[in-house]
């Protein structure tokens, strides 16, 4: 059996009904599921203090077997833990037990901050409560979380004619790496960003404008991040609303404008995000990912898998 430690190191539940419902979905697949009180900790809109949350990440590969560290829910708060999280500990304890690490949104900021650290991979995937907890699970969701934790190469295809202009046929190879667009223009001048060079970059946000989404993938190139690149991936981009204002100018307006400033392949339909269809992504893996007319396909590999 497979033993799913929750954390909780930023938002608490909103919904205990939801969050039971996820912890029900992970034994209903063979889960043991353990560390379950940190569901019911809260302290203002944090999972409990911050003493409490950091203990959480402490416990990641202490279990004395391979465990699957599960985040309930994203939110906000892992930032306020940054400076106190010890990294290279965990990355040690990871490496030693083989423990795979899960989590988005605001885990972003964790998953990007330990591999400038260690080098060490995270996935970016599904959640406990937003993902597990859903009264129908999405199969797309759950098909890719478990065939990539069980398979040492894994090949995600995307089917979807890329718009004229973004996308260039041919091969790009590099590390995977992205998540939360916010959460990581957030250490965008901090020690917590990784300086990968030649990745294949992907990102996903919701409730934010094309506007904002514009100003932040513009932000990364100024910053020297995006150029560097081999390629950039937009995944779920929902939840924002255009007005008359905006006089035309939509996502699709402004992913265009984007790929003619860009000197990268911009592709689009990552299914990832904060959208129950989400593939499950190891970040700080190896990528190639092969453009083609019809779609694009991410061959993954390098990344902590289950033990049989």
């Amino acid at each position: 059996m497979t033993t799913v430690r929750l954390i909780a190191p930023s938002g608490y539940p909103n919904d205990a009904a939801v969050a039971e419902r996820g912890v029900a979905a992970l034994e209903a697949q063979g889960c043991v599921v353990v560390n379950r009180e940190c569901l019911s900790r809260q302290h203002q809109r944090f999972a409990g203090g911050e003493l409490a949350r950091l203990a959480d990440l402490k416990q990641i590969g202490t279990g004395g077997g391979q465990e699957i560290a599960m985040a309930i829910r994203g939110g906000y708060g892992l930032t306020r833990l940054l400076d106190h999280i010890d990294f290279i500990d965990i990355g040690r304890r990871a490496q030693a037990t083989d423990a795979i690490i899960v989590g988005h949104s605001d885990f972003t900021v964790f998953s990007l901050a330990y591999l400038a650290a260690t080098g060490g991979v995270t996935f970016a995937g599904p959640h406990v409560c937003s993902d597990f907890g859903l009264e129908t699970l999405d199969a797309f969701m759950v098909e890719h979380f478990w065939g990539i934790l069980r398979s040492q190469t894994y090949a995600l295809r995307v089917d979807g004619p890329q718009p004229k202009g973004c996308a260039r046929s041919g091969r790009y190879a590099g590390t995977l790496w992205g998540g939360n667009l916010a959460m990581l223009c957030s250490l965008i001048g901090t020690p917590y960003l990784p300086d990968i060079r030649d990745g294949i970059l992907f990102v996903e946000d919701i409730n934010e404008h094309p506007y904002r989404v514009e100003r932040m993938l513009l932000q990364l190139q100024q910053a020297g991040v995006l150029d560097a690149q081999q390629a950039l991936v937009l995944g779920d981009f929902s939840g924002y609303r255009t007005t008359p204002y905006d006089a035309g100018y939509d996502f699709d307006a402004m992913r265009d404008y984007l790929a003619e400033r860009l000197s990268i392949p911009v592709l689009t339909g990552l299914p990832f995000g904060h959208c129950p269809t989400k593939a499950t992504l190891p970040i700080g893996a190896h990528a190639e990912l092969d453009v083609d007319a019809a779609g694009f396909t991410l061959h993954l590999s390098g990344y902590p898998t289950l033990k049989a």
